[in-house]
């Protein structure tokens, strides 16, 4: 056995050994999905964690209404295919019913409006751990935490009132009205998930990969101008390129890179070669040194 291999096999026995700690601690958990890379990598690892058996909890996804529609049909097609269920709750129902403001402008998004759909649900189902794709590597907000996450009954995060963990034991004694948000890859690197995305042969949607496009610069970056709910001033100019997404996230705060990478040997090899982190592309983290970390104070996963 090779070491990467073996360094794999370790992530990915810890990640099957958290699943199995959320399932035996809590009542009522529910996996976060996206139909992104790291929830899909969360789905088959919980799909082995609890094999022949069916996975014990449902996914559920926030949907902000502007995802990329390559995202949402893929989301379904999955669970259909795999026999789970799946909860969706609207971003749209929050803006509706007067919870939340809908941005405008050039660097609108509805990526931070998720928090209050995201926090309704869960105190709809009553959900006490909600487990997630987040990674250390990603964001240093999401470097300070720990695997299982306290949040208080108000959604909010304190960083510096966080439990240790030691010798991987898991605490998952909460009080009432509190839930735990829990990170079975946080010890995985980009790298690390899409080397497990190619072991284990996993579909992941086409957006992943390169493709032509047409799209419109911004400050540096590449975005979509295929949907109109990505703001586009009138003297951008819309070309076409060769592109691919690192992450697929909202589409009006997701940019793309340009790529020639088409399978997933050559998007693992592209991502050894990048010196840019994969939320480098998202523009809702460059609104402020911490805004990472003050949406997840909010109540953001």
């Amino acid at each position: 056995m090779n070491k990467d291999t073996s360094h794999i096999n370790s992530l990915e026995n810890e990640a099957i050994y958290i699943m199995r700690e959320v399932a035996a601690q809590f009542e009522k958990p529910v996996l976060l999905f996206s139909g992104g890379k790291d929830s899909i990598t969360l789905v088959r690892l919980a799909v082995k964690a609890f094999y022949p058996a069916k996975v014990p909890f449902p996914l559920m996804h926030i949907d902000t209404g502007h995802n990329f529609p390559e995202t949402i049909e893929f989301r379904d097609r999955l669970c259909k295919e795999l026999g789970l269920e799946l909860i969706v709750r609207n971003v749209q129902d929050s803006i509706d019913e007067g919870k939340v403001k809908e941005e405008s402008g050039r660097y609108a998004s509805r990526n931070m409006l998720q928090t209050t759909t995201l926090l309704d649900a869960i105190e709809e189902f009553k959900f006490d751990a909600c487990i997630g794709g987040a990674r250390r590597d990603e964001e240093k907000a999401r470097a300070k935490e720990r695997i299982f996450s306290v949040r208080d009954d108000f959604g909010q995060w304190d960083e510096k009132n966080q439990r240790p963990e030691l010798f991987d034991m898991l605490n998952g004694d909460i009080e009432h009205g509190q839930n735990v948000r829990v990170f079975p890859i946080s010890n995985w690197t980009e790298l690390d998930v899409w080397s497990y995305i190619e072991r284990e042969n996993i579909e992941i949607p086409s957006i992943y990969f390169a493709h032509k496009r047409k799209v419109f610069l911004r400050d540096g970056m590449i975005w979509s101008a295929e949907d109109e709910v990505v703001y586009r001033d009138d003297n951008e100019e819309v070309i076409e390129e060769m592109v691919r997404f690192r992450t697929v996230g909202d589409m009006s705060c997701t940019a793309a890179v340009l790529s020639d990478a088409s399978t997933i040997s050559k998007v693992v090899e592209e991502i050894r070669d990048s010196t840019i982190s994969e939320r480098g592309a998202r523009i809702d983290d460059k609104r402020s040194e911490a805004a990472m970390e003050k949406r997840k104070q909010q109540g953001y996963f």
